[in-house]
């Protein structure tokens, strides 16, 4: 497998295809995709276009494959944006037309179940986009959140090397979108404490892979993952998602990939901030402190047999959390474990 290379972005004023091949929630939740939809033409002055699932709820795969298609195929579309993740986008990627996108690569961001997208795209040789969501950041209550916004802006518009900062503040209960009068208020946010970094003082630089770890999980199951040789000296960028995976089953999926062979080939690990709260699982801040901290240790123990000289990083800003980092995606990274910086390359 050639490297992958980084697609032309778009410019402003550029129409973008926005769709849904994991979960049509705009059709659930409009007022939340609306307001997404409006900051993507104020605040960036892109034109969004919409397909046929992009509101669908509960669309079949092979739809939602043919839209996914068409958006790379569209000569006029200069970037792809997912509104929302899911969870049964692995039955949508064998749908795809590889030949298309092959020939036609745009920039594609999305996270969570995106991650079967991003994957599908890094073995077709395309860099893509690890965050950024229509519903859930573009359409954040309250007002846009800076570091997301200019790490979004960076990447859409921006090419070359991008520092990564701390969040001073972050959030991981959202608003309810159940409430529409929600949408007016700031989500609850926490004090940062910067980032964890675990491992030997060294610099590490070479590209992403990775994404949500459950949804990297059932990628293994179905083997369709790079190969250790394809992966040699890349830099693995992790996160949980909103389904609040505990410490034993984190420990379980990374084990896993050590036993595949993947963990020898990541010189560095990054690591998401992980998100603790969900409307089926309140807890407390001091138990979200605690359910990090269980995190952390869970993967440091299953790192340790497979790669105890990897440069970890914890709690970077990049997942399920508020604010989201854009990481590129098969793209470079730098991980500077002397100086405790991270920057990436849009």
């Amino acid at each position: 497998m050639t490297l992958p290379s980084y697609p032309p972005g778009p410019k402003p004023g550029d129409r973008v295809a926005v769709v849904s091949p994991s979960a049509g929630l705009p059709g659930i939740f409009p007022h939340v995709y609306e307001l997404g939809l409006r900051r993507l033409r104020e605040e960036f002055d892109l034109e969004p276009v919409e397909y046929p699932t992009t509101r669908q709820v509960g669309a079949d795969p092979r739809d939602r494959a043919r839209d996914l298609t068409a958006a790379f195929a569209d000569p006029t579309v200069t970037a792809v944006l997912a509104t929302v993740g899911g969870d049964d986008l692995i039955t949508v990627t064998p749908h795809l037309d590889d030949d298309v996108l092959r020939a036609n690569p745009k920039p594609y961001f999305g996270y969570s179940d995106n991650t079967n997208v991003l994957n599908h795209l890094y073995r077709l040789g395309i860099v893509a986009y690890h965050g950024g969501s229509v519903l859930v950041h573009l359409g954040r209550p309250g007002r846009p959140h800076p570091l997301t916004f200019d790490s979004l802006r960076a990447a859409l518009f921006t090419p070359g090397w991008y520092e990564l900062t701390p969040a001073i503040e972050w959030g991981d209960r959202p608003n309810p979108w159940t409430e529409p009068e929600t949408l007016a208020d700031e989500p609850e946010m926490l004090p940062g404490e910067g980032w964890r970094w675990q491992g030997p003082a060294r610099v590490v630089q070479g590209r992403t892979w990775g994404g949500c770890l459950e949804i990297l999980h059932w990628l293994m199951a179905v083997d369709r993952v790079p190969t250790v040789g394809e992966l040699a000296g890349s830099v693995l960028v992790v996160e949980t998602s909103n389904e609040l995976p505990d410490a034993q089953e984190v420990f379980r999926i990374v084990r896993n990939m050590g036993e595949r062979g993947l963990l020898a080939a990541f010189p560095a690990v990054v690591v998401g901030r992980p998100k603790a709260w969900d409307f089926d699982h309140q807890l407390s801040v001091p138990e979200r402190l605690a359910w990090g901290e269980a995190q952390r240790a869970a993967i440091t123990r299953a790192l340790a047999p497979y790669r105890p000289d990897a440069v970890v990083v914890f709690d970077v800003d990049l997942g399920h959390t508020d604010p989201q980092l854009i990481i590129p995606y098969g793209g470079e990274i730098r991980v500077n474990a002397v100086e405790r910086r991270i920057s990436v390359r849009y």
